[in-house]
């Protein structure tokens, strides 16, 4: 599927002219760089929770997720306890799975604990591809993972973090803006 036209008349990536809530988060901030662990984390965590499910449903949940997870604040996160596991399956405005529950609190704590030197914005940028890949045409041309976001899972993996495969490590490179997946003629792509 090629670039599709906004209500502005502008060529977008065409799945965000689906919504106003896509065309909002397409043209402000998917594919544009994120900075600060905090704002990774929560890149990363809503990143698990859209597995299996529709980013739109995410994108409209954001606001409780931030609210029920303290601004993905990691130190505050990490601190998290039984009691608050169940505050969050009882929180309606949230995605109630708990295995997902779990794996957000669990990274915030693999977050505190990585190394001297590491961060999460590190690994992200350890795990970028090497050369450019040809810039996108078509939906069609953009890969659901790559041999580096498998590389970024795997890292991840060995740190602690957990619902990171290699296809929501992808998502999140491209949600933070490690990789440009905007089609060649939206207009975004060149950082319009």
């Amino acid at each position: 599927m090629n670039a599709a036209a906004g209500t502005d008349g502008l060529l977008r990536c065409p799945w965000a002219v689906t919504s106003p809530d896509y065309q909002l988060y397409h043209d402000g901030e998917w594919g544009r760089p994120v900075s600060g662990e905090a704002a990774l984390f929560e890149r990363l965590s809503l990143e698990a929770f859209q597995s299996g499910l529709s980013w739109i449903t995410i994108l409209r949940k954001r606001p409780a997720f931030r609210k029920a997870f303290a601004d993905f604040d990691p130190a505050v996160v990490a601190t998290f306890t039984d009691a608050d596991r169940e505050r969050l399956m009882a929180d309606a405005g949230i995605v109630r799975n708990r295995a997902k529950i779990n794996a957000v609190i669990a990274n915030a704590q693999a977050l505190l604990q990585l190394p001297e030197g590491e961060s999460l914005d590190r690994l992200l940028r350890e795990h970028v591809p090497n050369r450019p890949r040809p810039v996108p045409r078509t939906l069609a041309d953009v890969p659901a993972s790559t041999a580096e976001s498998a590389a970024l899972a795997k890292a991840l993996k060995q740190r602690g973090f957990r619902f990171v495969g290699p296809t929501t490590a992808y998502a999140m490179q491209q949600a933070a803006g490690y990789v440009n997946d905007h089609l060649e003629s939206c207009w975004v792509r060149d950082g319009g």
